[in-house]
């Protein structure tokens, strides 16, 4: 990426948005054109519940007649074409549709009058699931389709193709890796003139990202990538039909991408986390739609719903950490050096008092695992983190006096510390780890995409962050903190929030610093 993945200082602003700004309603008006699922999974039946689930009215039009289950597609029956004409007109002659989401389509006769219907309509939110391919790996869309459906994109406000429909899209293999899927979404955007979701719920890892794509300058930057944890879980029926209509949903509330992304990405973790515990059928599950209505549930949630909480509460930090002087300076080279040096004095100083709080960590850790993990944290803290400091100071000058941010923030996790609360005490850590480990990579991605310049002053910075060792940490750091709120009491829980939340501000304002004080 030539530019960082997320926005500048928030609050969003509706002018980023495709297509122009939209009317904000509390309940959107949104119409599905897609196919039906019986098991409930997919297709029409989810793309209602999405809807629903984020306050919107849920309309549907239906394209095709699908035999399935958990377990695959046995049969498809597309209708007449004629037919669902009349369904979109009945439809559109009568309520004003806010925004249109398009799923499955099936031939090119469906697709042409989808198309029509389009032209003569224009509603103003319009987003593009292009289904050619269910979770199962059965085709959903036929050969003769693809050059129809290819011609309908350019009418879309977002097109939301997993990695195999990107690929198809381009007549290219299947992306290995999230660089190759970034480059595909660039050149799709292109093509088609709209904005591309790449979304890496197909990569393996730890990590699944998803990323708006635009190169025509109707966002920020060309690419807003939106990282976040991977849940595991076989049940994921029907994951991109529910991600796509729940975005023309809230597209339609927020008039924003970045914004509507922001919003649905942490719910449909939680409905992924949630999935296992609707046990529906024998093969790759639904989601759970309406996981934040549960009243039987465990208060505490499941596995990966913590962390997706807490991942919700840092991203406005990351927005306001992209947008601020010294980190666009770091990334361009262009930083001046005393602002550089005064950081580098301040965060070593920071990770002296770091170490002693992870060691406090490791201290009241339950398991032995959980304590040679916080003491080797320490450990590094002291010796392999401030070597870097250590090398670049000794040759410059720069204060040697505490500055007052730097106080505020090891004292905050100081006191944190002495609470005695082991769960409270990673949260108020983990900001450390997370919002570091991803302003890093950011950066360092950055870096990369401008060819390396081997005469950026900072570029040693750059690489330390970037490294495989931080963020093989940084996810056991985020693992640890789930599973400690896990067994933590409501009021607990709170607070642990309360702390991540207190130290993802002193983050950015650490940030920001050299800018005030050097």
């Amino acid at each position: 990426m030539a530019s960082l993945s997320s926005s500048p200082v928030y609050p969003l602003d509706p002018a980023g948005s495709v297509g122009g700004p939209v009317a904000a309603r509390q309940h959107p008006r949104v119409l599905s054109i897609a196919g039906s699922d019986p098991s409930g999974g997919a297709g029409i039946q989810a793309d209602l519940k999405s809807i629903a689930a984020h306050g919107g009215y849920g309309m549907a039009a239906i394209t095709a007649l699908t035999a399935q289950n958990t377990l695959g597609v046995s049969a498809v029956h597309v209708p007449p074409v004629e037919f669902l004409r009349q369904q979109l007109d009945a439809i559109s002659s009568d309520i004003e549709i806010d925004a249109v989401k398009i799923g499955m389509l099936g031939d090119a006769s469906v697709i042409h009058e989808v198309r029509s219907w389009l032209e003569d309509v224009r509603p103003a939110v319009v987003v593009l699931d292009p289904v050619m391919v269910a979770t199962s790996g059965d085709r959903l869309l036929r050969g003769n389709a693809e050059a129809a459906l290819r011609s309908l994109l350019p009418l879309a406000d977002l097109v939301t193709p997993n990695l195999p429909e990107l690929a198809m899209l381009l007549g290219e293999p299947d992306a290995p890796d999230w660089a190759t899927a970034l480059d595909q979404g660039k050149r799709l955007a292109a093509e088609c003139g709209t904005t591309v979701l790449v979304k890496g719920g197909h990569l393996a890892g730890a990590e699944c990202p998803d990323a708006l794509v635009n190169t025509s300058g109707l966002l920020r930057q060309d690419v807003i990538e939106v990282a976040g944890p991977r849940v595991d879980t076989r049940n994921s029926h029907g994951t991109g039909c529910s991600l796509s209509s729940a975005l023309a949903t809230v597209q339609a509330r927020r008039g924003d991408w970045e914004a509507s992304l922001r919003e649905v990405k942490p719910w449909l973790l939680q409905a992924l986390s949630a999935a296992d515990g609707l046990d529906v059928g024998r093969g790759s599950g639904p989601i759970q739609h309406f996981h934040h209505l549960e009243p039987t549930r465990n208060p505490a949630g499941r596995s990966g719903d913590f962390a997706a909480r807490l991942w919700a509460e840092a991203t406005p930090e990351l927005d306001a950490i992209y947008g601020l002087a010294f980190i666009q300076g770091l990334q361009s080279g262009r930083l001046p050096e005393p602002e550089f040096n005064y950081y580098l004095a301040q965060d070593a100083i920071y990770l002296n008092g770091y170490s002693r709080v992870l060691a406090r960590a490791g201290a009241l850790a339950p398991t032995e695992e959980e304590q040679l993990f916080w003491a080797k944290a320490s450990q590094t803290c002291l010796e392999v983190e401030s070597e870097l400091h250590r090398n670049w100071l000794s040759t410059r000058p720069a204060p040697t006096q505490t500055g007052p941010v730097t106080k505020s923030y090891v004292d905050h996790l100081l006191a944190t510390s002495a609470s005695g609360s082991y769960a409270v005490l990673l949260a108020a850590i983990l900001p450390c780890y997370w919002l570091y480990a991803e302003v890093g990579r950011q950066l360092h991605a950055a870096y990369v995409d401008a060819g390396a310049p081997g005469d950026h002053p900072y570029a040693d910075w750059l690489k330390t962050y970037a490294d495989e060792e931080f963020a093989a940490a940084t996810r056991k750091a985020i693992d640890l903190t789930d599973a400690a709120a896990l067994k933590a009491s409501a009021q607990e829980r709170e607070a642990m929030v309360e702390a991540f939340a207190h130290s993802c501000r002193y983050e950015t304002a650490f940030f920001d610093a050299p800018r005030l004080f050097a």
